[in-house]
C-alpha cells in the first residue's frame, strides 16, 4: 500500500483507548502507583524504576489510553495532585522503560518534533531518524510537526535541518519537509511518468557522474501513484531497478534518504516493518528506533506493520520483542504491540 494511504486505514489501530474514559480515577492510579500507596505489590526490573513504585499499573493505564485520553490524564493528574504528570514519571522511572513511557506522554506531533530535535542537537546528528520522519510522513503530519517545532523549541524546522545538514542531504530533507508529494488524486500522466523514467537514467546511468537535483526533484515532488509508474518506466529503460541505480550512483546519507523515499512510495507498512526488524536483528537494540515506531504507528497503522513484518520475516513483532526485550519496558511494548496472531 502506497504511503498517502496507510493514515487513513482504521484498522491499523493498535491503541485504541478505553471505551468508558474516566481520566480521574486513571490520574489516581498514577498517582498510587508512584507513591507506593498502589493496591498491587510493585514490580520492579533491573534499573528500570524505585522501590515503592508500581510499574504494572503505570503500564495498565498508559499503554491501554489513546494519546488524547493521556493528555486528560495529565490535566486530571495536575489538578487532583498539583504535579505535572510527565516529570513525577520522569522521577519516579528510568532507563529504556522511562524513555517508553515519556514517549507515551507527548501529543503525537510534539513527539516527533522532539525526536528531530534530538536528533539535531549536541554533537553529531542523527541522518538517519530526520530522514525517517520526513520520507514517510504526508503534507499534513509535516506541516503540524513544524507547527509544533517551533511552539516548543522557538525555532524553524527547516532552518535548524538547512544549518544541521550540507550538500544534497540538506536539499532532499528541505524538499521532502515541503510535502509535495501529496496527491489523493491517483491521477497519473503516463507521458510524464515516461519523462521521468528518461531524465532519471539520463541524470545518472547514462552519464558519467551523477546529477543528484534530478533524482531530488523527481522523487520529493511527484505523487506516489506517479512514481510507481516512474520506477516501472525506468526500470525497462535501464535493465535494473531504480534502487539499485541509487545505490550505484549515491552513497552515504544521500543514498539512505533517496531509497527511504523509494521504500515509502512502493510500501509504506514494509518500510516500518524493516525497521523496526533491524532494530532488533543482530547484536544490541537500537531502542530509540523500536520506541518511536511503535509509539508514533500504534495510533496509525501498527495492526498493518505487524502484518507485514510477519510476511517479510516468518515470525511475528511481538516474538522478536520478547527475545529481544525484558522486564516492564518488555511488557509496555508489547501491550502497545498488541495481539500479533
Amino acid at each position: 500500500m502506497a504511503w498517502w494511504k496507510a493514515w487513513i486505514e482504521q484498522e491499523g489501530v493498535s491503541v485504541k483507548g478505553s471505551p468508558h474514559f474516566n481520566p480521574d480515577p486513571d490520574a489516581e492510579t498514577l498517582y498510587k502507583a508512584m507513591k507506593g500507596l498502589g493496591e498491587l505489590p510493585f514490580h520492579r526490573g533491573p534499573g528500570e524504576g524505585i522501590p515503592g513504585t508500581n510499574e504494572q499499573a503505570i503500564i495498565d493505564v498508559l499503554t491501554k489510553r489513546s494519546n488524547a485520553q493521556r493528555q486528560e490524564i495529565a490535566k486530571s493528574f495536575k489538578a487532583q495532585f498539583g504535579k505535572d504528570l510527565t516529570e513525577t514519571l520522569k522521577s519516579e522511572l528510568s532507563g529504556k522503560f522511562e524513555r517508553l513511557i515519556i514517549a507515551l506522554m507527548y501529543p503525537p506531533y510534539s513527539y516527533e518534533a522532539k525526536e528531530l530535535y534530538d536528533a539535531m542537537k549536541g554533537l553529531g546528528t542523527k541522518e538517519g531518524v530526520i530522514i525517517e520522519i520526513l520520507a514517510s510522513r504526508t503534507k499534513n503530519q509535516l506541516r503540524e510537526i513544524m507547527k509544533a517545532y517551533e511552539e516548543d523549541y522557538g525555532s524553524s524546522l527547516e532552518e535548524d535541518i538547512q544549518a544541521d545538514t550540507s550538500g544534497y542531504l540538506e536539499r532532499i530533507l528541505v524538499c521532502l519537509l515541503q510535502g509535495s508529494r501529496d496527491d489523493l488524486s491517483g491521477f497519473v500522466d503516463p507521458g510524464l511518468a515516461l519523462q521521468d523514467a528518461q531524465d532519471l537514467y539520463a541524470a545518472g546511468e547514462k552519464i558519467c557522474g551523477t546529477d543528484e537535483m534530478k533524482f531530488i526533484t523527481i522523487l520529493c515532488t511527484r505523487s506516489a501513484t506517479h512514481l510507481m509508474r516512474v520506477f516501472e518506466e525506468y526500470e525497462k529503460i535501464a535493465n535494473k531497478s531504480i534502487e539499485d541505480s541509487i545505490k550505484s550512483e549515491t552513497h552515504g546519507s544521500l543514498e539512505e534518504a533517496m531509497l527511504t523515499v523509494v521504500k515509502c512510495t512502493r510500501n509504506l507498512h514494509s518500510y516500518f516493518a524493516e525497521r523496526l526488524y533491524y532494530a532488533m536483528k543482530g547484536a544490541g537494540t537500537r531502542d530509540g528506533t523500536l520506541i518511536r515506531n511503535i509509539v508514533s504507528r500504534s495510533e496509525i497503522d501498527l495492526n498493518l506493520i505487524k502484518h507485514q513484518f510477519n510476511k517479510m520475516y516468518g515470525k511475528t513483532l511481538s516474538s522478536m520483542i520478547m527475545e529481544d526485550t525484558s522486564g516492564d519496558y518488555k511488557n509496555a511494548l508489547l501491550n502497545l504491540v498488541g495481539n500479533d496472531l
